[in-house]
């Protein structure tokens, strides 16, 4: 990769221009890019790919007193980024401003992302499962939601590609299961990452037991993951972009979100740096420019000069090719904003997230809590099956840090020993030490069907500070989800009752997630997982782009990304979005210029 001016930039022509420089455009610049294309990254935000800037993001992070997953990385008031702390309930007829987002209700999305170089791939977790064969056929199976327009089959060679891309750390057999499958003699590029002590020592405890509903046996399955581990096959695993002595292995360092300090998970910038891609940052793209013929001509940018003022320099890009691979939402308003990709009447609809709901509590012994990544298994028996007519799938995270989601752990347990107990000195360290390594969270993930009026829309009265639109978010969570999340709260009271846990667990009726099924109050929160609002299909009446990703309406645009997918399932996106980015590039690279 090489850093350009913005004068460069205009001078340069381009076979394709890419605005967005997280997973999906950083891996198709360096599929371009090896293969001959010239190509332009467009980054709304600043950065670089120095280990010293990255040092920087984690001393910010060390000091920052509430760990959300943007704390390392710095705002920018010409490229704001939405918040988890901006999160507020919604007022019925009042929407809520607070932060970049516009929050029209009735819910607030609560999931945010990164505007930087390497984007949300920055702070995201790590997890890369498959998604499951019933999960692209939702309508056909279950009656619910929509198809894709292409099948597991379909996706399974680029599945292979992305797993190597990213260095996914898994075993075959743990991940066959609900029809997942895979080509004779295929191998992760590293073996799994070791489960956890509370991991094993729940299995060990539910080796007898039996699910709700289902009446089957407990399977808790390793999770893939996008970390370094010990490597199969003679995969080399990346290092640290900038110092790639350090990063080879995970250490369990316990804060993947919201950084690695080591780098040992991916991120994109260890695929923009093998590229050969130019790029041009502190660049935010505000309008397509559509000739006669439909084809896109020029994309207009504005680059800001710092963040003491809003001063920019307006700027015209002319490329072949043109490819937003931002957010779902940021793709969504930039052709909003461009008046592109109206005919279906979907761009900007059916916006998912997965929303999560969260038990809590603590185990009759230490179980190792706040060690080692977030995650290391799940729960899998939810994630598919005959129920979907009825409810939403779910799959159970079992997390490995304690009480730091539904609470600001270890703080607040430290604050409440000092208030409640009076304690202090050698009596509060024994407390926490003794309740701390108890604490054991889990997390029922559920999908989100596609839902039309949950949709991210432009208007002239929400503009940012250089004059670009704000989102503005319409946003539900309806009863198939809830239904699911429901559910999953019983399973985890199950659970929790034949470990001889005890439930801490409560939902607060002011939390902006509060909702009440069949006579019962629960909390969702959202998990930062943002589709849906771009979607591909069969013909340009029901989807926006097509099953390459490829705009129906302008034949040199293609939109990419999780905004594409047109259900999301019960697996985290980012692996399946990564496989879609290899199909893409394979028909971009099949075209004439």
């Amino acid at each position: 990769m090489q850093s350009i001016s913005w004068q460069q930039a205009v001078d340069r022509r381009y076979d394709a221009v890419i605005v967005g420089s997280g997973f999906a455009g950083c891996i198709m610049a360096k599929l371009l890019t090896r293969a001959g294309r010239r190509v332009l990254i467009v980054e709304a935000g600043t950065g670089d790919t120095s280990f010293g800037q990255h040092q920087q993001h984690v001393q910010t992070f060390m000091q920052a007193v509430a760990k959300t997953p943007n704390s390392p990385y710095p705002d920018s008031v010409n490229a704001p980024q939405p918040e988890v702390t901006d999160v507020e309930r919604i007022t019925p007829g009042k929407p809520s401003h607070k932060g970049y987002f516009v929050q029209m209700g009735p819910y607030p999305f609560e999931s945010n992302y990164t505007r930087r170089l390497g984007g949300t791939s920055l702070h995201w977790f790590g997890s890369c499962p498959r998604m499951l064969p019933e999960d692209f056929a939702m309508a056909t199976r279950f009656n619910r939601g929509v198809d894709w327009p292409l099948s597991y089959e379909d996706l399974q060679p680029w599945y292979e590609l992305a797993e190597r891309e990213i260095g996914v750390s898994a075993d075959v057999e743990d991940q066959q299961y609900l029809g997942i499958h895979f080509a004779d003699g295929y191998q992760y590029p590293m073996q799994k990452l070791p489960q956890s002590y509370l991991d094993r020592w729940m299995i060990d405890g539910l080796a007898q037991a039996r699910l709700p509903e289902l009446n089957e046996a407990v399977q808790i399955r390793s999770i893939p993951q996008g970390r370094n581990s010990t490597p199969n096959g003679g995969y080399l695993p990346r290092g640290a972009v900038g110092n790639p002595a350090v990063g080879k292995r995970c250490m369990g360092n316990s804060s993947c979100i919201p950084i690695c300090p080591i780098q040992a998970r991916y991120n994109a910038l260890k695929s923009l740096e093998e590229s050969e891609a130019d790029v041009l940052i502190q660049t935010v793209a505000s309008k397509l420019l559509i000739a006669e013929s439909g084809e896109i001509s020029a994309l207009e940018c504005k680059v800001w000069l710092n963040d003491s003022s809003h001063e920019y320099q307006a700027i015209t890009l002319h490329s072949k090719l043109f490819i937003l691979a931002a957010n779902a939402i940021e793709n969504a308003v930039l052709l909003q904003a461009s008046k592109a990709c109206q005919k279906s009447g979907q761009l900007g609809r059916n916006l998912m997230d997965h929303p999560a709901i969260l038990s809590w509590g603590l185990a009759p012994e230490a179980i190792g809590a706040f060690r080692g990544p977030g995650l290391t298994s799940t729960l899998i028996n939810y994630r598919g099956g005959t129920f979907r007519h009825d409810r939403a799938a779910f799959v159970l995270e079992i997390g490995n840090w304690g009480w730091s989601w539904p609470r600001n752990e270890p703080v607040d347990s430290t604050l409440d020993r000092v208030d409640e107990d009076g304690l202090y000195g050698t009596a509060l360290r024994q407390r926490l030490g003794k309740d701390l390594p108890r604490q054991i969270r889990l997390d029922m993930m559920t999908e989100q069907l596609p839902d039309p009026n949950n949709c991210v829309t432009i208007s002239e009265e929400w503009r940012d500070p250089l004059g670009n639109y704000r989102p503005v978010i319409h946003y539900n969570v309806d009863e198939y989800s809830q239904r699911g999340m429901a559910f999953g709260r019983e399973v985890a009271r199950s659970l929790f009752s034949q470990l001889h846990i005890e439930d801490y667990t409560h939902y607060q009726p002011d939390n902006p997630g509060y909702f009440t099924c069949q006579g019962q109050g629960y909390v969702w929160a959202g998990v930062g997982h943002v589709a849906g609002t771009h979607r591909m299909g069969t013909n340009s009446d029901n989807s926006v782009v097509n099953r390459h990703q490829q705009s129906w309406e302008h034949p040199n645009l293609y939109v990419i990304g999780c905004g594409s997918m047109p259900t999301l399932g019960t697996s985290n996106p980012t692996l399946t979005m990564t496989a879609l980015t290899f199909a893409t590039a394979d028909h971009i690279l099949g075209r004439k210029l």
